[in-house]
């Protein structure tokens, strides 16, 4: 059936419903920066999180701008806590939230200890899971 003015716009309009991506990943190693296997589901999440976090956003022309986090900017200055806990889960969220994969980003708990950062939360995904987290920055 051929496109015509004429035709009712039920009859040109065609819903599609996006199709679902999957989770398969290459595994990587963060100590060597190796790259070895295929992951996916829970493991491929983990990985994304941890990705996503230790990635410096703008910093890497290969990643669009919604890529990586400004963690990186806060560590390693003079920051007094007050502003570490309103910063750092407002950067951690926006790093993960726009995945599809993730549902909500809640429940940070900072501890500074000299001139370690220990950030831990909780990660709600599309699949129902929710993954604790903790990284040392």
């Amino acid at each position: 059936m051929a496109l015509s003015p004429l035709q009712r716009v039920e009859e040109r309009v065609i819903q599609a419903a996006p199709a679902v991506q999957p989770t398969l990943t290459y595994a990587l190693d963060f100590g060597n920066g190796s790259i070895g296997g295929l992951i996916e589901g829970e493991e491929a999440i983990r990985q994304f999180i941890r990705k996503a976090i230790v990635t410096a956003r703008f910093r890497f022309p290969i990643y669009d701008d919604e890529y990586g986090c400004e963690l990186e900017d806060l560590i390693g200055q003079d920051v007094p806590i007050a502003l570490l806990n309103a910063e750092i889960p407002r950067v951690i969220t926006e790093a993960l939230i726009y995945d599809d994969r993730i549902d909500a980003v809640y429940n940070f708990d900072i501890q500074r200890d000299g001139d370690k950062l220990t950030v831990s939360f909780f990660v709600d995904t599309a699949d129902g899971l929710t993954i604790e987290t903790e990284e040392v920055v």
